[in-house]
């Protein structure tokens, strides 16, 4: 796995949480949109239960996914921040720790930084590989 792929699985594990966030929104519309629907015609004891119950269900499994999800990307970013965090510049650090952990753009990171776009993307450049040599070291001592 590069460095970059290292680093973007933080960001890929919070877009699956927030797309399930959103999943759960959905269902909660529809259970809360549920009508009864009155008839004198007798009810199929065939036909499933009913959309609220279905719909609840689905949250209910939702939500422990996202439970699930949200401790893999607590430690996720643990293991990232010690990884990062063995790299001897500061500057390199914090310019990763912006990007991968806290999602900033480019042009903010350069701003908090105080060095110009071009001078961020050599930075990270040079912090790529540091990690990539980093991830190398550890997979030699595994």
């Amino acid at each position: 796995m590069t460095a970059k792929a290292y680093l973007k699985q933080a960001r890929f594990l919070d877009r699956c949480i927030k797309t399930k966030m959103q999943q759960i929104s959905s269902l909660e519309d529809i259970a809360t949109r549920c009508t009864v629907t009155l008839s004198d015609m007798p009810r199929n004891p065939n036909r499933g239960g009913s959309r609220m119950a279905d719909a609840v269900e689905k949250i209910v499994d939702l939500e422990k996914d996202i439970k699930g999800d949200i401790s893999e990307l607590v430690a996720l970013k643990r293991e990232i921040m010690t990884t990062i965090s063995k790299l001897h510049d500061i500057q390199q650090q914090l310019l990763l720790e912006k990007r991968y952990l806290c999602y900033m753009k480019w042009e903010d990171i350069a701003a908090d930084l105080g060095v110009s776009l071009q001078h961020a993307y050599r930075i990270h450049g040079h912090a790529l590989q540091e990690i990539e040599s980093v991830l190398k070291d550890e997979s030699k001592c595994d």
